[in-house]
């Protein structure tokens, strides 16, 4: 199968897991396109579609909460930023993803009184 082909399944099937969550695909679609290629790629070389932005650690009960779409495995996380963390989907509320932040308020301020 063509990579063409199957960005667009992968981009079906995961519209179907995303949308029930309340996240959609981010506007950025440069960006959604280049992380479905990464994913294609990865499926290829892997087998499953692995999030392109997180390292596997060869230890499968850690890996299988980063196959795409891993939102339900860091949905606190996710939540707190609205977003998730290569940012192909975003809180359906959202219209500019550039204006977030990667962590989420609460992590930055512990992260800063910490030191």
């Amino acid at each position: 199968m063509d990579n063409e082909k199957r960005k667009e399944q992968l981009r079906t099937w995961f519209s179907k897991v995303v949308d029930p969550l309340g996240y959609k695909f981010s506007p950025d679609e440069e960006l959604v396109e280049f992380l479905l290629e990464q994913e294609v790629n990865i499926e290829k070389e892997k087998g499953s579609p692995f999030c392109p932005c997180q390292g596997l650690t060869g230890e499968r009960e850690h890996d299988m909460k980063l196959v795409c779409p891993c939102i339900p495995f860091h949905r606190e996380h996710y939540d707190a930023m609205k977003r998730c963390w290569c940012g192909m989907y975003v809180h359906k509320d959202v219209d500019n993803p550039d204006s977030l932040m990667q962590i989420s308020l609460k992590e930055f301020l512990e992260s800063k009184n910490k030191n």
